[in-house]
């Protein structure tokens, strides 16, 4: 099977089951595990922050920025079809006592217009208070696509105005900083809270790190022990991310010319609608025209390829370090087959 559903199927390497299993450990809850503060250390000095932390999940990584920079009752402004509203399990309200203004992005993104506009009055004592603007970069609803840094900056002149947080979900931010050439550390460096994943993109078979200053980080390793991530020997699966990020971060790029020779292709074939503007990164979402969603994941899976719903009436083709040019290629001669018959 050639699986383009997502880039978190990927399998260890050889290589990174090697630095595993010879990985020093010790106790993390007592802050002991070598490898992991290895990890969270060159994580802080990567992308330019005071201290990193290692979290299980993106889900945790996020929920734990959230709660460090929020109260119960307070209010978190995102785009509609962020991750951390559609596909959390309602955790920010669960955990944190949060509500949700959502606004609706082109593409998933904002404007610093809009989320001015969205700000609550701090004298509506009946409202919900504006605490976080949250962003999330590469967005994944939108098929992967980089948050222009021009907008980031002139929200974060908002946040700045009205004295809010910032917080990045940047599960793909890798993806963003190759595609655009922007540095992790420049990326971050509008945040207070920024959270990454090493199961994506680079690899890994678990794990994200957060991001932030000492004081937030310290709070968030409290909260993780609460939410039941208090870990032993993590050291096991802390050098499976510091591999990842040593040897498939820079190559992030192949799999960004395997989406875009993939996007081509579909945008030629009778039946399929394909806006190529938005393959910038590892993700690619086509439109059937003649055939519904399932449809197209039935018969493909059928022939040895399995894509996943998009949402919005498209299909998620998701490329990574387990595809390679000749599984494209194959890929292209199935989706052909579909299509014409």
């Amino acid at each position: 099977m050639i699986d383009l559903r997502s880039d978190t199927v990927t399998k260890p390497s050889l290589e990174m089951r090697n630095a595993m299993a010879n990985a020093e450990v010790g106790d993390d809850v007592y802050k002991e595990d070598p490898t992991a503060n290895k990890l969270q250390e060159y994580c802080a000095n990567l992308f330019g922050k005071e201290a990193a932390l290692f979290v299980p999940s993106g889900v945790m990584g996020n929920q734990l920025c959230l709660n460090v920079l929020t109260q119960p009752g307070d209010e978190v402004i995102c785009e509609k079809s962020s991750h951390i509203f559609q596909y959390e399990s309602g955790s920010p309200a669960a955990l944190s006592g949060l509500s949700m203004n959502l606004l609706i992005g082109d593409n998933g993104i904002l404007s610093a217009e809009q989320v001015e506009q969205a700000i609550r009055p701090k004298t509506a004592y009946y409202m919900p208070q504006t605490k976080v603007i949250e962003i999330e970069n590469t967005h994944n609803v939108a098929g992967g696509v980089v948050y222009p840094l021009e907008n980031i900056k002139e929200i974060k002149n908002v946040a700045d105005k009205y004295n809010l947080k910032m917080h990045l979900d940047g599960a793909r931010l890798w993806n963003a900083s190759i595609a655009s050439g922007i540095s992790l550390e420049e990326y971050s460096s509008y945040f207070d809270t920024v959270s990454v994943c090493l199961s994506k993109g680079l690899g890994a078979p678990i794990g994200s790190v957060i991001l932030g200053e000492k004081e937030m980080i310290e709070k968030a390793f409290r909260k993780r022990k609460a939410w039941g991530g208090g870990m032993r020997q993590i050291g096991i699966i802390a050098a499976a991310g510091l591999f990842a990020i040593e040897n498939n971060f820079e190559r992030l790029k192949v799999d960004h010319e395997n989406a875009k020779n993939l996007g081509n292709f579909l945008s030629q074939i009778e039946g399929v609608e394909v806006n190529l503007d938005l393959v910038q990164t590892n993700m690619l979402m086509f439109k059937p025209t003649k055939m519904s969603v399932d449809e197209v994941i039935s018969k493909a899976k059928e022939k040895g390829l399995l894509l996943g719903p998009g949402g919005f009436g498209v299909v998620r083709a998701v490329t990574h370090l387990d595809i390679s040019v000749e599984d494209i290629e194959n890929a292209k001669q199935i989706l052909s087959e579909v299509f014409s018959g």
